[in-house]
């Protein structure tokens, strides 16, 4: 069976319960390292979502990146 993709709100939740744990709770060695692990996984995979959207953007845009207060000057 497939593993279920992670949309970013999941892991962006994720991601801030493991720096509000690291900030607020008194963790052992091994639980701060499996932490930091755990976090700089998720910020890879946050940032990989993030550049594949873009790119969808820019397709959808033809090319371009429009800037959005352009419609509010006219």
């Amino acid at each position: 069976m497939a593993a279920k993709k992670e949309n970013y709100e999941t892991m962006l939740k994720a991601l801030n319960s493991i720096v509000s744990d690291m900030e607020n709770k008194e963790l052992t060695l091994d639980e701060t390292m499996k932490n930091y692990e755990d976090g700089v996984s998720l910020c890879n995979k946050l940032y990989k979502y993030l550049n594949e959207a873009e790119g969808k953007i820019k397709i959808l845009e033809e090319g371009t990146l429009k800037d959005f207060l352009e419609d509010e000057e006219k």
